[in-house]
């Protein structure tokens, strides 16, 4: 599948100037990059011509002089070999181990629970809590905000009347989990038994016992499995779980690790009218994944992908950053999670904060030195005028899977990392097709890049996610084969796969 994402410019002089210019600078670039990337070996390559032409002169004499100093000194050779065994032995020991994802599975929910847009106005004015004015307000919302007509909500809520209770959120969580689990057990063929460590994450569902709890108690895991649950951490909760499992894979050997992320809508619909707080009802739809990660070295020839990095950023000591998504009672008593108006501001602060940890981790050597030239200049020479310089992430990956919070969140990130309408496209069809399903939405769109075929050995894939706190965390993976998805035996988007990309217009946000 051809690579090149550069799209077509309109037919106008002025505009086919721009691109004709663009396309050269893009030439210039690569080549800039790919000079700088070979530097070492252009410059090693003389080095050892030169060091290598003495041996050339070396005689037969010569190397049976070598071979009897070495057979005299045979103590000292021994000695010296084993110290250097030892200290490689050490230093091998000591090399964090290796983390691969052996696979992943994402729930689809049945098409009952399928909730159009007029299946979600109807149902919010059945509820008769809602002020003309914000059905409105919501409607504008529902067309505004990239999702499509086959998102998914729980029973619960799609009921007349709605029936938000214990015990229907217990069963969407049953639901969500257990379905997403069975599925991912059996692509892997691993058993229940097997799992030795568990981490659940859900941010505003958190009955006791928990969640972990349920988990173990469905599959009869085992007595001395090591569970987490993990509440109140938002949408990047599911890279927060793939990092705590790393750091208990790189301390238990041999060990498998799942990992379960979702979101429970029905204890979490908002009856009020306060519009900060109705944005979320408007977004946020029924999904959840199940992950298993593994540190066997048998299992990394079947695995799809080798975690590189793991980042993690908070700016929670910053109150603007804490307030700005905040689960909290309107004046009316009703329970409901705020959106700040500087949840934007916040969210680039967040992430120019995480990619300045990120960056030296994976973008190449050529961009690195752009940007510290820029900052350099910038600092020392005072050239204010001069633009900080934006590293091209795209040197560093193939593929990016960007939390499908929002379409602004989207907008801003496509425009702040240059990145093209192919690489954003994972995660608008996400948006699209299942709506904000919190911290599952980043494998529902690396599910689209392997349906649609994308991902081939060795691609370096980006996971970017946004969480209340407030959070930005990356994951930084290599896939190890390339996926076929003629050979994926579940997908959630196989069946429609060829129904996408669709076009999704491009309008204002609506201020709340």
């Amino acid at each position: 599948m051809s690579r090149d994402h550069t799209t077509a410019a309109a037919p106008t002089t002025t505009t086919t100037t721009s691109h004709n210019q663009s396309v050269k600078m893009k030439y210039v670039k690569l080549g800039y990059h790919y000079l700088i990337s070979n530097a070492m070996y252009l410059l090693l390559l003389p080095l050892l011509a030169v060091s290598a032409a003495p041996l050339s002169r070396l005689t037969v004499e010569d190397l049976n002089s070598l071979y009897d100093q070495l057979r005299l000194n045979s103590i000292a050779v021994v000695t010296s070999g084993a110290a250097l065994s030892f200290l490689l032995t050490v230093y091998f020991m000591k090399l964090p181990r290796a983390v691969y994802l052996l696979d992943f599975a994402c729930y689809k929910p049945a098409d009952e629970r399928i909730v159009t847009r007029e299946i979600f106005m109807g149902r919010s004015k059945l509820a008769g809590s809602f002020t003309e004015e914000n059905l409105a307000f919501q409607q504008k919302i529902l067309e505004r905000s990239g999702l499509g007509q086959s998102t998914y909500f729980p029973e619960a809520v799609l009921n007349v009347p709605p029936n938000p209770c214990m015990a229907e959120a217990r069963k969407e969580a049953e639901t969500v989990m257990f379905g997403a689990i069975d599925e991912l057990l059996e692509k892997t063929g691993v058993k229940a038994r097997d799992i030795d460590i568990l981490v659940v994450n859900c941010s505003l569902f958190n009955p006791t016992p928990s969640l972990s709890a349920m988990v173990v108690n469905h599959y009869k895991l085992r007595g001395n499995v090591i569970s987490y649950n993990l509440g109140g951490m938002g949408c990047s909760a599911g890279l927060i779980s793939i990092d705590l499992a790393k750091q208990l894979l790189q301390v238990h050997r041999n060990s498998y690790a799942l990992v379960v992320s979702m979101e429970n809508i029905t204890l979490n619909w908002y009856w009020g009218n306060n519009r900060s707080m109705l944005v979320s009802n408007c977004i946020f739809r029924m999904g959840g994944a199940a992950v298993l990660l593994t540190n066997r070295p048998s299992d990394r020839r079947r695995s799809k992908y080798h975690l590189l990095h793991t980042v993690r950023t908070h700016k929670g000591a910053d109150d603007r950053a804490y307030s700005c998504i905040f689960q909290e009672e309107d004046p009316t008593g009703r329970v409901g999670v705020a959106l700040s108006k500087d949840l934007m501001a916040i969210a680039g602060e967040s992430l120019r904060a995480n990619i300045t940890t990120l960056g030296p981790l994976v973008l190449p050597l050529s961009e690195q030195l752009l940007f510290l030239a820029t900052l350099f200049a910038r600092k020392v020479f005072r050239l204010r005028s001069l633009s900080p310089y934006i590293p091209d992430f795209k040197m560093a990956f193939e593929h990016f899977c960007i939390h499908a919070g929002g379409r602004a969140v989207l907008d801003e990130l496509e425009k702040n990392l240059e990145l093209s309408e192919w690489h954003m496209e994972p995660s608008r069809m996400t948006l699209y097709r299942f709506g904000n399903t919190s911290s599952s939405s980043l494998w529902y769109e690396l599910a689209y890049t392997e349906a649609k075929g994308r991902i081939r050995s060795g691609d370096r894939m980006w996971q970017i996610a946004f969480g209340s706190g407030f959070k930005c965390n990356s994951a930084v993976w290599k896939a190890l084969r390339t996926i076929n998805p003629k050979k994926e035996k579940k997908n959630p988007w196989m069946g429609e796969i060829h129904n996408f990309p669709v076009h999704v217009p491009k309008v204002e946000t609506v201020a709340t």
